[in-house]
């Protein structure tokens, strides 16, 4: 079991940044796979961003690309961070951390279905 807690959302104007945190507890975080989504009202929960369980992979949905930066420290409680630069009104939305298992340390995954456990989820809202 994992347990996974957001924080760092809030409200900033467009073209300021962010960063939201993920503090991953319970089994070891590092056997995990990370990834951030997020979903605004009436819309899907898209993928924004993953990372690999030793760091050294990361992927970025198209509309974040440049724009947003994963890492991770795999401490004692592993934290994954997601920097978001040159913020957009329609960044706006939830944005929920998750973890998956993964076998392989390069794995990063997409879909929602890959990941077992979800945060709560932190708002993110970005005024024009």
């Amino acid at each position: 079991q994992v347990q996974l807690v957001e924080s760092g959302g809030g409200l900033v104007q467009a073209g300021g940044s962010l960063r939201l945190s993920c503090a991953a507890s319970g089994r070891t975080g590092s056997s995990y796979a990370m990834g951030w989504f997020r979903q605004a009202p009436g819309k899907e929960r898209e993928f924004v961003s993953a990372i690999s369980r030793s760091g050294a992979v990361t992927d970025y949905g198209d509309s974040v690309k440049g724009r947003f930066t994963i890492s991770r420290d795999n401490a004692e409680i592993t934290t994954v961070y997601l920097q978001m630069s040159s913020l957009k009104p329609e960044d706006t939305a939830v944005y929920y951390c998750a973890a998956a298992g993964a076998t392989f340390v390069y794995s990063v995954y997409r879909r929602t279905y890959d990941y077992r456990y979800w945060g709560q989820g932190t708002q993110v809202t970005v005024s024009s």
